[in-house]
């Protein structure tokens, strides 16, 4: 543990720089727990976060990487002990605190979750944060009365991260799902995945949009927002609910109070990054369980070293990623 290699990213005044560093144990940021780690993954986040007009570093140098699956090496908190086999996800991770394109890392305790039985830690990265968020909005969606009798669910961005997980864990559920994406080479992607049908982005973004349309889906996961989820909401059945988590498509949209006073549609908000802990724990377990996607593989676009991030997450950004992107710290 004298030295190890990490992706850093550091900004001047004058220049912005990502690339793999030699750390020390003692160049890591304060935190109760130390963990070898084995597996990360790149979110949109993380490939914004090495992007120099990314926006979401709140300090620099920093290490990235929001996710981070791996083994406890040391810890001053008793909750946790030298070879628990733990996830981390969210909170300040690879944004305001060292995070998990690193080798090792070291965190406040209270942001640790104890790997769950029925995901390796590999299965874990392959679900990260996206994983957790479409776990979230499935979980608030059916706590808002959704049912998989009720009609086809919406998943809007379907190709990414969090549009391909919950693919496949409301396939899994029983849900029948539509997906919408804007490639279409892979129709037969999302179809493998458990999709019964695929919408071309386009046919989302009619040029002009009813304030109520025909009532079509029971309910719809959306990480990607923008002016189209004016159309998916006017197409909400009576008292469903729109999951949304993103905002790919643009941070606005035009909207109209109809949907919502005439057929009690429901925005729901998800914010996977401040979710509370005991309840964090809890969904892991669910995600480990009837929630874990039997086609997890299926979601795996490639499996880098960190010496290749900073490529892929250009690809992230120019939106030619597919699925899930593993990156492998392990020797």
């Amino acid at each position: 543990m004298d030295s190890f290699n990490a992706l850093v990213v550091d900004r001047t005044k004058d220049s912005f720089a990502v690339e793999v560093k030699e750390l020390g144990i003692d160049d890591l940021p304060a935190g109760e727990v130390t963990i070898r780690v084995l597996y990360s993954g790149i979110n949109y986040k993380d490939a914004l976060a090495c992007s120099p007009n990314g926006r979401v570093v709140r300090l620099f140098p920093m290490v990235p990487g929001i996710d981070l699956a791996g083994t406890v090496v040391a810890s001053s908190d008793s909750r946790y002990r030298e070879g628990d086999e733990v996830l981390v996800t969210s909170y300040e991770l690879g944004t305001g605190h060292y995070g998990g394109f690193s080798a090792f890392a070291r965190v406040p305790a209270d942001w640790v979750v104890p790997l769950p039985q029925g995901l390796t830690h590999r299965e874990a990265m392959l679900l990260g944060t996206a994983g957790f968020t479409a776990a979230l909005s499935i979980q608030r969606l059916e706590e808002n009365g959704l049912r998989p009798q009720q009609g086809p669910v919406l998943v809007r961005g379907a190709t990414g991260g969090v549009g391909s997980s919950s693919v496949s864990m409301l396939a899994a559920l029983g849900y029948e799902v539509e997906a919408s994406t804007g490639k279409s080479a892979d129709h037969d992607y999302l179809l493998k995945l458990g999709a019964k049908r695929v919408w071309a982005r386009e046919e989302l973004s009619p040029e002009k949009t009813k304030p109520l349309d025909k009532e079509y889906w029971a309910g719809a996961v959306d990480p990607v927002g923008g002016t189209s989820l004016t159309y998916v909401l006017s197409k909400i059945k009576y008292g469903g609910s729109v999951a949304l988590s993103g905002l790919t498509g643009g941070g606005e949209f035009p909207a109209s109070v109809y949907p919502f006073i005439l057929r009690g549609v429901n925005v729901l908000g998800i914010d996977s990054a401040a979710y509370p802990m005991a309840t964090r724990k809890l969904l892991w377990e669910r995600i480990a369980t009837e929630l874990k996607p039997a086609g997890l593989e299926k979601t795996v676009y490639k499996e880098i070293r960190l010496e290749s991030v900073v490529d892929a997450a250009e690809e992230v950004l120019n939106g030619q990623v597919r699925g899930r992107i593993l990156v492998c710290l392990k020797d």
